[in-house]
């Protein structure tokens, strides 16, 4: 690793009150006092936007040369095709992010898609469908590890020491635990949606990411994940670095509403997934809903169906929401539309080719996964063997 800068001083600083008040938070945990893990979200939201900023200026000055010191764990659950809102906010940052230099992971989180359903559903497509979508996109196996949670035993071992490190009652206060339970229709909290926290803690650690992407309302999930990693060097390592505290590298994409105006979700088909056809874009984006006023602006607040299209297009187009709602005019919701739907389809159509392409050599598909998992597998397994030594099981 390179000689600490003046920018890596800035992000420790950034977040010392943070680790601090977390650090007395641990502390209470231990003796069975309420524990929040960081539940102040304005302060904890302006401290990682300045950590984050000053991580993207790390990443330009050094990922080229040190690619270890950015090492980036992401991924996605396998529960249907991945929409715009990934490729948006998540697909095209991994490749860009690649493409500076840094070594990057994404797990596919295959155990995790029965956390709060009663079957795999087409898993096996699934699965399938986002290394396409990866590969399409512009992800490069050569450069990133793309792997499953169920081929790579030594990962999921982790929880088991990681599980000693948290209470019940913290689990129960995770705000995604939450939310999952809420879009479950009413079914009982299962055991693997309850330790959810702890798996995706896992899966970050293993390979001893130091960043990770995520969106605002996942930061209470990266701070579980520190507070595991402080908790284990504490009591399990005499003090001593076994994991590092990885930091939130924050997306600048908004929050996405799907066709319907609710929260993007696979679940409730109100999206553009990244294989539907040009007229199937076109379909989903005329269905979508919008206001009775003929002129086009971007008012979030008071229009916020018609404002998101207008944040869909400018985000493939690279402008702002403001000047494409100028260029629509008073062209109402047909006008609108039209716009949308050419930005995505235009936007998509290299996507969409390479995706075809790589959809006709399933072979090349499987390789990737299968040498995607023997690296992951490679690296978990140091770590569990690291674990195991400092915990004095290495017999």
């Amino acid at each position: 690793m390179t000689g600490t800068t003046t920018t890596d001083h800035a992000v420790h600083e950034a977040g010392s009150a943070q680790a601090e008040h977390a650090a007395h938070a641990d502390h209470g945990a231990d003796h069975g006092a309420p524990h929040v893990v960081n539940t102040d979200a304005s302060a904890t939201y302006a401290a990682a936007r300045d950590r984050s900023a000053i991580l993207d200026a790390l990443i330009d000055e050094h990922a080229g040369t040190d690619p270890t010191r950015f090492r980036m764990l992401t991924g996605d659950r396998p529960t249907g095709p991945l929409h715009i809102g990934h490729y948006l906010a998540s697909l095209r940052n991994r490749v860009r992010l690649q493409d500076k230099g840094v070594e990057t992971f994404v797990v596919i989180a295959d155990y995790q898609v029965i956390t709060d359903r009663d079957s795999v559903g087409e898993m096996g497509a699934n699965v399938q469908g986002l290394v396409l979508d990866y590969l399409a996109a512009g992800i490069d196996p050569t450069r990133t590890t793309v792997f499953t949670h169920s081929a790579v035993p030594a990962l999921n071992q982790l929880m088991l020491p990681f599980l000693s490190l948290v209470t019940d009652a913290e689990l129960r206060r995770n705000p995604t635990v939450k939310d999952e339970l809420a879009l479950s229709g009413g079914r009982p909290l299962s055991g693997l949606l309850l330790t959810y926290p702890v798996h995706q803690a896992a899966d970050i650690l293993f390979c001893h990411s130091r960043i990770v992407p995520v969106g605002r309302d996942q930061l209470p999930h990266l701070e579980q994940t520190r507070a595991i990693a402080r908790r284990f060097n504490t009591r399990y390592a005499a003090g001593h670095s076994v994991f590092p505290e990885p930091e939130a590298l924050l997306s600048d994409v908004p929050l996405l509403l799907g066709t319907d105006g609710t929260k993007m979700s696979k679940s409730k088909g109100n999206v553009i997934n990244l294989r539907d056809t040009a007229d199937e874009t076109g379909a989903r984006i005329r269905a979508a809903r919008t206001d009775s006023e003929r002129r086009i602006t971007f008012d979030p607040e008071a229009r916020p169906a018609v404002a998101n299209l207008l944040t869909i297009a400018g985000l493939f187009l690279e402008e702002s929401p403001e000047s494409v709602a100028d260029r629509v005019g008073d062209g109402g919701a047909r006008a609108l539309k039209e716009v949308v739907t050419e930005a995505v389809n235009e936007s998509l159509a290299g996507h969409r080719a390479r995706r075809a392409d790589l959809a006709r050599d399933p072979a090349h598909v499987a390789a990737v996964l299968r040498e995607g998992n023997a690296r992951a597998n490679e690296v978990a397994e140091r770590t569990l063997a690291t674990v195991r030594a400092v915990m004095g099981m290495g017999y």
